[in-house]
């Protein structure tokens, strides 16, 4: 609100002789300024969009009747990756870890590659196992590679203890720590 300062005066008279009155001074008041500047700031920090979650799209198995005929696949269209220390991959096809090989991140493409084209697309299958040494970043490297190879069915399962103990003996043999 604007004040006008009307201090100081008293009735001035007109005439010759006669001083002229002082200017009077107008004084503005600024505190509902403030309030407004933090009405605003407030307004723009609730309706401004924050930095948005990101997160990967999953898509879960439908629900059946019998839940052991759930995740029944044949076992020769599954291929297991193990997640190993220093961006190492073990794998094996069917069900079988002591048939363990290894490869790499650069070449895990090939693999998976080779071994959609050698089996019926509706009955391939990835099984994803990351050890406890494995990185997160290798986690999601190995999701990625799963959507560039378009691999439609694939999962990510706790390693078993054997599973785990012949990635450690794999890794002992090759002079990984």
């Amino acid at each position: 609100m604007a004040e006008v300062d009307t201090s100081g005066g008293g009735k001035h008279k007109k005439g010759p002789g006669v001083k002229k009155g002082k200017k009077l001074s107008t004084r503005v008041d600024l505190t509902p300024m403030c309030d407004l500047g933090f009405l605003l700031i407030t307004f723009f920090i609730f309706t401004t969009t924050m930095s948005q979650p990101t997160a990967m799209r999953m898509f879960l198995p439908k629900d059946v009747k019998n839940p052991d005929e759930q995740n029944k696949v044949k076992n020769s269209a599954v291929i297991t990756l193990l997640l190993g220390k220093d961006d190492k991959i073990y794998y094996y096809e069917g069900d079988d870890p002591t048939k363990m090989l290894q490869t790499t991140f650069k070449m895990v493409r090939d693999v998976v590659v080779d071994k959609k084209r050698r089996t019926d697309p509706k009955d391939f299958v990835v099984v994803l196992k990351p050890t406890p040494d494995a990185t997160y970043k290798n986690t999601v490297n190995i999701l990625d590679e799963m959507t560039i190879d378009e691999v439609k069915r694939y999962a990510m399962v706790d390693i078993s203890p054997v599973e785990y103990t012949l990635v450690q003996k794999t890794e002992a043999a090759n002079g990984i720590k």
